[in-house]
């Protein structure tokens, strides 16, 4: 009997260990310290969803400020180049009472409290997440003050950022637009070319509020399609000053650009902030799903001086329609560099992907003849370059080059790829002579 109960207490006492060994464990767990050693500037990596408007208001420098609306709904994004484990975090505070926000990654979501007026660093959780661009969804559940939460840093690390890990670091504004891209032609060798003729086709749903779709560009400026807003969009043509300088008031008098003709319904005047010079643009409500054409023109001219001419061909009426003439002093010569490029001018809609078709181009030479360009090499800008944004991506679709950037895609086009398309074999047929320059 002694050595029976004996026998029973030993294995209580054994129960009880393995039990307290395993609660201990289980505890040990669930306070394990997360690896948070990543800080990523909160406001400048996240977008309000479905509210471009709001992103003004709310992303302020590096921080989301003056989130009010429990409806909102804001997303983050990074990229990694390894797959696992995902620990993150947020450093933030609630100005006055108490929040809950609901936090989703990969379709896994976390609920946190908070009711700190002090920055402080909370803990979310750890996540599965794939090596690629990924969003955190960050939603109000609810809030007892004015405001939801300020959040000044989305704080990651773990298995899934041994590898490489990509966001905005700094130059905010233009990470914020997104990576810009383009595409240089290759021209044949001892030609002097006087007109260039290129195409755009953006299909349905790629034209963004903020979308520049610059189809003729050359050494001394460019010639394209913009969406500046819900309800207005241009067809616009700039030319550079010889002048470097980012305020048109400073440029010399022998220095700046000067206007020849204009066409019908155009506006001119000068520009700044991208180096200055000579602006024109014609209002015009150009469609998703149509081709357009343009046609520029170089052409030496007096006193050491070039004469850039643009057209805009509406599909409506047939017509080849003057943009503007312009005159560039300090240097004579007929088209060089011709490329194309595709860009994002609103921060706000940075997170939104674009992308455009750029079909059929052509040179008209002194020597008469049309010839086509079939190769073009893909390069992009520094916030490409130095890997603040890598949603940037261009190709050849059957006989066309395309472009596309922003909208955090994963698939990107390695830099200085060289392209070539299927030749279209036809000509332009424009009667040169019919192309008359308007007074201004």
């Amino acid at each position: 009997m002694l050595k029976k109960g004996f026998y029973s207490l030993f294995v209580l006492l054994v129960s009880f260990c393995l039990i307290g060994c395993n609660t201990n464990k289980s505890m040990e767990k669930e306070t394990e310290k997360l690896d948070l050693s990543i800080q990523i500037p909160a406001g400048a990596n996240s977008w309000v969803v479905n509210n471009t408007s709001e992103n003004s208001n709310m992303m302020i420098d590096s921080e989301i400020k003056n989130w009010t609306d429990l409806k909102t709904v804001v997303h983050a994004y990074f990229k990694t180049d390894t797959p696992g484990k995902l620990h993150l975090g947020l450093n933030l505070n609630v100005p006055e009472g108490t929040s809950r926000i609901k936090v989703t990654v990969a379709d896994q979501t976390k609920t946190i409290k908070i009711n700190t007026s002090e920055r402080q660093t909370v803990d979310v959780g750890v996540f599965d997440i794939q090596a690629r661009y990924n969003v955190i969804e960050i939603v109000g559940v609810e809030k007892s003050g004015p405001v939801v939460a300020n959040i000044n840093e989305v704080l990651i690390g773990g298995p899934a950022t041994k590898g490489n890990v990509y966001f905005i670091k700094d130059d905010f504004y233009f990470g914020r637009r997104g990576p810009s891209v383009h595409l240089t032609y290759d021209l044949p060798k001892d030609k002097e070319v006087e007109w260039f003729y290129n195409e755009i086709n953006v299909p349905k749903g790629e034209d963004v509020i903020g979308s520049y779709y610059m189809a003729n560009g050359f050494v001394d400026g460019y010639f394209g399609i913009q969406v500046n807003s819900e309800t207005e969009r241009r067809v616009l043509f700039s030319v550079w000053s010889p002048f470097d300088t980012q305020d048109p008031n400073e440029i010399p008098d022998d220095h700046k650009i000067i206007l020849l003709a204009k066409g019908d319904g155009v506006t001119t005047g000068e520009f700044g902030n991208e180096g200055s010079g000579g602006q024109s643009y014609k209002v015009y409500n150009w469609k998703a799903d149509t081709t357009y054409k343009f046609l520029l023109k170089g052409v030496p001219s007096e006193n050491n001086s070039t004469d850039y001419t643009a057209y805009f061909y509406t599909p409506n009426d047939g017509k080849w329609n003057l943009i503007a003439s312009f005159r560039r002093p300090q240097g004579s010569r007929h088209l060089k560099r011709l490329y194309s490029f595709l860009e994002n001018f609103v921060p706000a809609t940075g997170n939104i992907s674009r992308k455009a078709n750029y079909n059929n181009q052509w040179i008209y030479t002194t020597d008469n003849e049309w010839i086509e360009l079939t190769k073009a090499k893909f390069t992009a800008d520094a916030t490409a370059r130095k890997e603040s944004r890598l949603d940037y991506a261009g190709g050849v679709n059957d006989n066309q080059f395309f472009m596309e950037n922003c909208g955090f895609f994963s698939d990107t086009t390695p830099i200085d790829t060289e392209f070539t398309r299927t030749a279209n074999g036809v000509a332009p047929n424009i009667d040169f002579s019919k192309l008359e320059l308007q007074k201004k």
